[in-house]
């Protein structure tokens, strides 16, 4: 199969799936009335859509919204990861490399425990929290691992495990302290896209349009900096103002996701590494295939953490763990078997 085939054939399946999830919860809705219900939007716009209807109500204002963040949230942690491997010149780099999920934790935990109940233009102070402490974590990372020369690699990684642990360890003691809120905590962190809404879409939206025009943008660029920073450098190519600005980008985007859904584990892994194993590793394709895919894997694993058992949700982190887990030992595998 080609890329652009690839492509379109992705994309397709991607909005037949956000259309199928719809019917999938605590009420089971039928294919045909959502199908309905899309065509009144279509036709008649908001004005087609009657909210004092139960079934409108679940399709447009608790499942669609919800939905369309998973897909988001997928495509932009899948793109992450594509733009961490290639800088750091690591299939196993992932998106919370620079510090982000422990960032992000550490800022959610203080919101949990101090903060509870204050809001913010929609926004719980959980969510801002989090998004602030995951910024001002991967700042300090990058700047820890800045030298004259540019951005070291190893000092990146190095510093996000160490600020990691640190903060681990301050996130326990604070657990151990409110045991009250203890269960809130842990539950954040496993993540989830429970009671999300039209504010944290429109919020994450512009965001993910712009990180896939800069990436897709810098596809070519990319190509070159994975071929090595010497190779790059005599290609003309500004390694060190290119490796800054997609770290930040980077870093400043996954914690937008992470402050929405919380830490969500593997999408950013697994989906460009399988996508590369297979199409090779073209950024300029890589890209949009992992934004897409990313959305398919997000989508199908929150669609199972709501529908899996009936009456509770499963955190979504844990789905993605389960499956992306064994799937990445099989790839590894492979990968393996194909060097011998």
């Amino acid at each position: 199969m080609g890329k652009k085939s690839f492509l379109l054939l992705a994309l397709a399946a991607l909005i037949g799936l956000m259309l199928l999830a719809i019917g999938f919860g605590s009420v089971d809705i039928s294919f045909a009335t959502i199908i309905t219900a899309m065509k009144n939007l279509i036709r008649n716009g908001v004005d087609g859509i009657d909210l004092t209807d139960p079934i409108h109500f679940i399709i447009f204002e608790v499942r669609l919204p919800r939905i369309i963040l998973a897909v988001l949230t997928g495509g932009l942690l899948s793109m992450a990861g594509a733009s961490y491997q290639a800088i750091f010149q690591n299939p196993m780099a992932d998106p919370f490399v620079m510090g982000v999920s422990s960032g992000a934790a550490f800022g959610a935990t203080m919101a949990i425990v101090f903060l509870p109940a204050t809001s913010f233009l929609g926004h719980t102070l959980v969510s801002l929290s989090a998004f602030i402490c995951a910024i001002l974590i991967s700042l300090i990372v990058y700047t820890v691992s800045r030298t004259k020369r540019g951005v070291d690699n190893y000092s990146v990684l190095l510093t996000g495990i160490v600020i990691s642990a640190i903060l681990s360890s301050a996130i326990s003691l604070i657990m151990m302290v409110h045991r009250d809120e203890a269960m809130a905590i842990i539950t954040w962190t496993m993540g989830s896209f429970n009671a999300k809404s039209w504010i944290h879409v429109g919020t994450i939206f512009i965001p993910t349009l712009i990180a896939f025009i800069v990436t897709i943008y810098h596809g070519k660029d990319l190509n070159l900096l994975v071929m090595g920073e010497e190779e790059a450098i005599s290609m003309g190519l500004d390694v060190k103002k290119l490796k800054r600005n997609l770290l930040l980008l980077s870093a400043l985007l996954t914690s937008l996701a992470v402050s929405v859904s919380g830490i969500i584990g593997f999408v950013g892994l697994i989906v460009p590494h399988f996508i590369r194993l297979i199409f090779g590793g073209d950024h300029k394709f890589l890209m949009p295939a992992s934004m897409i895919v990313g959305g398919i894997f997000m989508l199908l694993a929150d669609t199972l953490a709501r529908s899996l058992i009936s009456g509770f949700e499963l955190p979504v982190g844990i789905i993605t763990s389960l499956i992306g887990g064994p799937l990445f030992m099989v790839l590894l595998i492979k990968h393996k078997r194909s060097l011998q």
